[in-house]
C-alpha cells in the first residue's frame, strides 16, 4: 500500500508501485495514468490494461467500458475512508494506522 500527498502525480506513483505490483489479470485505473510507458510495464508484466485514454491523445487505445465501470467500487471505498473526518483532516503519515483500521472496518461492516 502506498500512501502519498494529494498533489502528487498519478504518474509518480504508478512508477512506484510498478515494481511491487501483484500478479493479476486486469488493472482498472482512470485516465491519469495514460501513458505508454504505463501500459508498456504492465504488458511486460501480463496485466491488461483497462485505462481510459485522454482525449488530447492523438492515438486513442481501446479499453472494455464494461469493466471499467467496476471502478466505482474503488472510488466509494475512499468515499467512505473521508468519512472518517479524523483521517481526511490530519497528516496522512501520522494517521496512517487509523486509515488501516477503517478501511477494516468499512470492510467488515460491508
Amino acid at each position: 500500500m502506498l500512501l502519498s500527498e494529494g498533489q502528487m502525480s498519478d504518474y509518480k506513483g504508478a512508477r512506484m508501485l510498478l515494481p511491487s505490483l501483484l500478479k493479476a489479470k486486469t488493472l482498472i485505473a482512470d485516465g491519469g495514468y495514460d501513458a505508454a510507458w504505463f501500459r508498456a510495464a504492465l504488458r511486460a508484466k501480463g496485466i491488461t490494461s483497462c485505462i481510459p485514454t485522454k482525449r488530447n491523445r492523438k492515438i486513442q487505445v481501446e479499453y472494455d467500458n464494461t469493466l471499467y465501470r467496476q471502478r466505482h467500487r474503488i472510488e466509494n471505498m475512499f468515499g467512505r475512508l473521508k468519512d472518517w473526518r479524523r483521517i481526511a483532516t490530519r497528516c496522512a503519515h501520522t494517521f496512517f494506522s487509523a486509515i488501516c483500521i477503517a478501511a477494516t472496518v468499512i470492510f467488515y461492516l460491508n
